[in-house]
């Protein structure tokens, strides 16, 4: 097949980032760059390698001229919701990326639209494309029963810019990954949290850059999220470090190697699944082959929706000083998106959800 034309919009940080990706992809053609700052994009299109990429200012414009198939959604994330919501009206299927948008309402408005066009709209939650975390949850599957499961994250990262003036920066922009990647190995969705976060006396960021959180998961599953984003010595890798406990022993991930399991006293290992790719590539690859199979990939907006609510919800939690039920935060959300929505299509498809999370499962992954 012809590879899939895509129109990238953002052409920053992690837009360049996302360029070099797609270059790298012979599944997938770059023909054109949106931005904002059309230096940027051009700059963008000296990045891909080509200079002579298209460029310009306006999605729809753009799409039209070049005939994309696809859009990337590379911005910040409060521009996920317009930026997406008018790819999603050009009959184009978006793959975005993390958050789905600013806030849950945002996303649920977002889920609501990819329904009403009947386009894809996927979230690069793109640390689940790691195949030591595919192989750390068929360890987790071999445990039986299991009781709990834990992540610490210690990292000391001096960003600049953005994120070291963002509120709950930690839980907003780092936790998030964390989040996903338990209900991914867990394959069960939270019930309730209650959380704690702090900026230590040290730290080199405005808002809070560490946290702890207890979720409780479904089947009375506990996950706990013990993170700092000022830990200078002795850390973790991005990925975190991984520990879940069950009926017949314990699995482990260190989050750069290979997991291991002890089941009974004797080491366990399952049988290796097929490769998921990489991160951002591997994120692009899932997608396309969405797009051409209409399947439904990890990452879908319903089905990523719920790792945005635990972020908000742990949030709530840590300010709040209360435990806080995940079905309120959705309930809620909800009925915000209810209230903001101006597209009459997409008001009707919201209102027609008798429950959040049941109308966020009803799209099960299929690829």
């Amino acid at each position: 097949m012809s590879p899939l034309r895509v129109l990238q919009v953002g052409a920053g940080g992690m837009g360049r980032a996302w360029l070099a990706t797609v270059a790298a992809d012979p599944e997938v053609e770059l023909v054109g760059i949106v931005d904002l700052d059309l230096d940027a994009a051009r700059a963008g299109a000296e990045h891909a390698g080509d200079p002579s990429i298209p460029v310009g200012t306006d999605l729809t414009v753009l799409a039209a001229e070049t005939g994309a198939e696809a859009v990337l959604d590379i911005t910040v994330p409060v521009a996920h919701h317009p930026v997406t919501l008018q790819a999603l009206r050009a009959g184009l299927p978006v793959l975005g990326e993390k958050p789905a948008a600013q806030t849950v309402a945002e996303a649920l408005s977002l889920a609501a639209a990819a329904e009403a066009t009947g386009k894809l709209f996927m979230v690069s939650q793109s640390r689940r494309y790691n195949d030591q975390l595919v192989a750390f949850r068929q360890h987790v599957r071999d445990l039986g029963a299991v009781g709990g499961l834990s992540t610490r994250f210690a990292k000391a990262p001096h960003f600049g810019g953005f994120r070291e003036e963002m509120d709950d920066v930690l839980l907003l922009d780092m936790a998030i990954h964390a989040f996903d990647s338990a209900r991914y190995v867990l394959e069960r969705d939270p019930v309730s949290v209650y959380c704690e976060s702090w900026n230590p006396s040290w730290s080199w960021y405005r808002g809070d850059a560490a946290a702890a959180a207890v979720f409780t998961f479904e089947d009375d599953i506990r996950y706990v999220y013990d993170g700092s984003w000022c830990a200078p010595g002795a850390e973790t890798s991005w990925n975190g470090d991984w520990r879940a406990s069950g009926a017949a022993g314990t699995a482990l991930w260190d989050g750069d190697h290979d997991p291991s399991s002890d089941l009974d006293g004797t080491p366990g290992s399952p049988a290796a699944a097929p490769s998921v790719g990489h991160e951002i590539a591997g994120s692009l690859a899932s997608f396309v082959r969405a797009v051409r199979s209409g399947g439904t990939p990890d990452g879908e907006v319903h089905g990523n929706v719920m790792s945005l609510t635990m972020v908000d919800a742990a949030i709530t939690s840590a300010r709040s000083g209360r435990r806080v039920v995940i079905d309120e935060v959705l309930e809620q959300a909800h009925r915000d998106a209810l209230a903001a929505e101006q597209d009459e299509t997409i008001r009707d498809r919201l209102a027609a959800w008798d429950s959040v999370r049941g109308a966020l499962r009803e799209r099960l992954p299929t690829s």
